[in-house]
């Protein structure tokens, strides 16, 4: 029997009905300029934020964007985010075949499954997926700029940066594949404090420097994971957009920091 990982914050972070829905993130896209002139090249990895979307949606789009120009080419999304309502140890797969939103369902990639099975920080836990928004929020962004792909879901919890990045290295492959990494940044400041707080934040990320704190960035596990990764195979990271929920929809009394970034492969300089 097939299972299927059903919405849990459909109608709460954003709208449960497709038709909505689809207005709602084309709405986000369009907004977003891809760059202030001249090609942009396609993101390997990406930082994304997965409040709800009146908060952060504009945010995330702004990554999001990037990806439509290899919408046809992306045929796998390695998807991390923090696990906020069930503790589990290491990186937890939810056991599922396949993942739902009000766009449809996105096949889980058993592939991919199958060898990180041998990983010894690899877990299954539907549990630690059923309730968590980190990793669903991104979906219908993704079901919006790809065409057809698989999605390969971590719940990250209490695992190693070099865990995280060992098993962002088995599943690299090349073009095809995409790393998303799901995590706000600091949570319930006031806000001047925040922005100042959450600009150090960037800086850092666009420095490669770990450790990110989970008082930085709820996702600060999988970011360092991602930072080793990006050190390694030389990316270049690019902060996209940065705010807070006070800029957005929210009181400035007590704010939740977000960004976006993308993380490009360095282009090899002609001879």
């Amino acid at each position: 029997m097939q299972h299927l990982r059903r919405p849990a914050v459909a109608g709460t972070f954003y709208p449960d009905q497709s038709p909505a829905l689809s207005r709602k993130v084309e709405e986000l896209l369009s907004a977003a300029p891809l760059s202030a002139g001249g090609d942009v090249q396609v993101p390997k990895a990406l930082i994304v934020p997965h409040a709800g979307y009146i908060y952060s949606g504009a945010t995330a789009a702004l990554a999001y964007a990037r990806l439509a120009p290899a919408h046809a080419t992306i045929k796998r999304v390695v998807l991390l985010g923090p696990v906020r309502r069930v503790p589990v140890y290491g990186l937890a797969l939810p056991g599922a075949d396949f993942f739902s939103t009000p766009l449809g369902t996105i096949e889980v990639d058993q592939e991919a499954v199958a060898v990180l099975n041998g990983m010894p920080q690899i877990v299954v836990s539907a549990p630690a997926h059923a309730q968590e928004h980190s990793l669903e929020v991104q979906l219908p962004f993704l079901q919006s700029v790809l065409d057809h792909f698989k999605v390969v879901p971590l719940a990250v919890g209490d695992a190693t940066p070099v865990e995280v990045a060992e098993v962002l290295d088995v599943l690299w492959g090349g073009p095809e594949t995409v790393i998303v990494v799901s995590s706000d940044l600091s949570h319930f400041l006031p806000y001047s404090t925040a922005q100042s707080v959450d600009a150090a934040t960037a800086r850092s990320i666009l420095q490669l420097d770990t450790p990110i704190t989970h008082e930085q960035a709820c996702g600060g596990t999988p970011i360092n994971g991602l930072l080793i990764a990006a050190r390694e195979r030389h990316l270049d990271p690019q902060l996209l957009g940065l705010c807070n929920s006070g800029d957005t929809a929210g009181d400035k009394g007590r704010v939740v920091g977000y960004a976006a970034f993308a993380f490009t492969e360095k282009k090899h300089a002609t001879q």
